[in-house]
């Protein structure tokens, strides 16, 4: 008897006692929560039939019968049934879900939840019923595409209520155009909302989707193993509202066709990005470009998106003529002067009183040119965005400087966005070494580490300057670390191998390439590396000759070889060099006296036979001596 319910509707959870099991077994768990929500007695929902399948549940057309003394109400329902859940996991789904239902309660522009149930042992959370979605909507419509105006007020729409959401720390994480359901008014809302954020954490029966918590084709990079390659933040639903976009535009699926592990290949290591239809309006492309940047940090937010698709509908640029003919390919967005995209300059405006310093180029542990090695902002030029200037007095200097804000950025407490730190009290869930994300100026931190989905938040008393790492650096693991979080190579002899830094992750997980060892395969070229367990290598602190040929095998497969090679080729050349020093010192001289009537030759004076051999000079001058 799955599922049973005892007590009254709308209790707490704290009241509620479920019965899982079979008529040999039965399990009995007690889901214990503080709050009220909104609860389904499972005997006045009548399931019709399916009408949709997702990565996490099946959707189903239910029948829920509402009654008082007053009336006798028959409402349409959907509901999302997840699949079967963890026993123990069950008390913190029901609290997260406590917990996003008070948060949605008034947003607009999104799904409205009615409340949660569990039927037949699996949890189902009810929510109203739309007639239709934008993407049954493309389905009826010649080439499966919708035209620019409806795609710019549909994704107003949608930027709208994701904005909303997020100002209350909900990530969608499952945006797509099934999704986007259309109300009466032909208003798109979200739907499907928070249940991808429901479940992180939570351990699922399924292995693949333990990996990944989306749709394949809408996810970004760092949604397939967020706690490697992440972590998820807001810029995460900027990949899938794009994607999304994308498909309303041209009327295919990112990555049509292909297999989820297809399309992790393609994202996640081969850092492919979808393709953006030509002939956009600029402001619409280039945002659209943006979202698709595969470190998040450099996506536009929500915001962002919603004033771009705002002035672009305003402006008068929808003017229903958009062909959708050919693509654009996703270039780099990145600003030629500072490396950095507008999107990640934009996020942190600067004030009056701000400390602030010349930015460091990105992957650099180091500054190049700082002409600003430490300023207070004294005065605001037009305004603080990412074209402005700002006044800055640097001590020692008498006049303030004019100076770009792209090129400067903030310092709080002695720490700035990017910054490598490392946790005074570690945590055995997550390294201790992270990259910070964000600082507020009242110390509050956000801060990325490997083994966490979402982002750190506490203060920055929390943590100390750690070292930092940067792209083309040496790295291998230190002697005391004997079983490292991540695989690792090892050299002849058992010793850890070394490898150079190619890529550096949001979170700070290093990725790593060995030009010293030969390989065959791109995945097995590359290792993933926690920067807590590392340390870097370069010739100033190899100690001996020893160890610096060893560190110049590591720069590529062929040192070794070619040296020996090398080593060979020489030794042959000295070889056959001594030896012909050897055979001519064996060799004596010799004297030859040729009678040829009164004429005597000496072989010692007589030069035209000394560069002969002995036998063949003999008979070369006998013969003379005949003739």
């Amino acid at each position: 008897m799955a599922g049973k319910v005892v007590n009254a509707l709308s209790a707490s959870f704290s009241e509620y006692e479920f019965l899982e099991g079979d008529d040999d077994q039965l399990r009995t768990m007690v889901a214990v929560s503080n709050q009220r929500i909104s609860w389904i007695d499972p005997s006045v929902l009548k399931l019709r039939h399916r009408i949709g399948r997702g990565p996490f549940g099946d959707v189903w057309l239910a029948t829920y019968h509402r009654w008082t003394k007053d009336y006798d109400q028959y409402h349409e329902v959907a509901l999302k049934m997840l699949h079967p859940i963890k026993q123990d996991d069950i008390r913190t789904l029901l609290d997260k879900f406590d917990d996003l239902y008070s948060k949605c309660q008034g947003v607009n522009n999104i799904c409205s939840l009615h409340g949660i149930s569990i039927i037949s042992g699996k949890i189902c959370i009810v929510m109203k019923f739309y007639e239709g979605s934008i993407g049954d909507k493309m389905s009826r419509l010649k080439g499966g595409k919708l035209p620019l105006p409806y795609v710019l007020r549909y994704g107003i729409n949608l930027a709208q209520g994701i904005l909303e959401l997020h100002s209350k720390g909900i990530l969608v994480l499952n945006l797509k155009p099934f999704n986007f359901l259309l109300n009466e008014t032909d208003q798109a809302v979200v739907g499907d909302i928070g249940i991808a954020y429901l479940l992180l954490g939570i351990r699922l029966p399924s292995s693949d989707m333990a990996h990944r918590l989306g749709t394949p084709n809408y996810m970004a990079p760092e949604q397939w193993q967020p706690e490697i390659r992440g972590p998820i933040s807001f810029e995460t639903d900027s990949w899938g509202f794009a994607c999304s976009i994308v498909e309303m535009l041209t009327g295919f699926v990112p990555w049509h066709g292909k297999s989820a592990d297809e399309i992790y290949d393609l994202v996640v290591r081969k850092r492919e990005k979808p393709l953006v239809p030509s002939g956009l309006p600029s402001p619409v492309e280039k945002v659209l470009l943006g979202c698709f940047e595969y470190d998040f940090r450099s996506r536009p937010l929500m915001k962002d998106i919603l004033n771009v698709f705002n002035s672009s509908e305003i402006g008068g640029e929808d003017d229903g003529h958009w062909t959708g003919l050919g693509s654009t390919t996703v270039s780099d967005t990145k600003s030629s002067t500072t490396g950095y995209t507008e999107w990640f300059l934009s996020k942190d405006c600067l004030q009056v009183g701000d400390i602030v310093r010349s930015r460091k180029p990105p992957n650099s542990c180091k500054p190049e040119n700082m002409d600003v090695p430490e300023g207070n902002v004294v005065g605001l030029e037009n305004s603080t965005d990412r074209d402005g200037f700002v006044l800055v007095r640097v001590h020692g200097i008498h006049d303030p400087l004019r100076v770009h804000v792209s090129t400067l950025e903030r310092v709080t407490l002695g720490l700035v966005a990017g910054d490598w730190v490392y946790l005074k009290e570690e945590d055995k869930r997550h390294s201790p070494v992270g990259v910070l994300h964000s600082i507020d100026r009242d110390g509050s931190v956000a801060v990325a580490f490997i083994g966490l989905e979402t982002l750190w938040k506490g203060s920055s008393s929390e943590f100390q300057m750690a070292e930092s790492y940067c792209v083309g650096q040496f790295v291998r693991l230190k002697s005391n670390v004997l079983s490292p979080r991540f695989d690792w190579p090892r050299k002849r002899g058992g010793i850890w191998a070394t490898g150079k830094i190619c890529w550096i992750l949001p979170n700070g997980c290093l990725v790593v390439k060995f030009p010293g060892r030969l390989t065959f395969g791109e995945e097995f070229s590359k290792f993933l590396a926690d920067p807590a367990e590392v340390e870097v290598v370069s010739f100033k602190n190899c100690p001996g000759v020893v160890k610096k040929y060893q560190h110049l095998e590591d720069f590529h497969w062929a040192v070794r070889p070619l040296l020996v090679a090398f080593g060979l080729f020489t030794a042959m050349k000295m070889g056959f060099f001594v030896g012909k020093r050897i055979g001519r010192s064996r060799v004596k001289p010799h004297s030859c006296v040729i009678h040829n009537g009164f004429q005597r030759i000496d072989g010692q004076t007589a030069g035209n036979q000394a560069w002969l051999p002995l036998p063949v000079a003999n008979i070369l001058f006998r013969e003379d001596a005949a003739r």
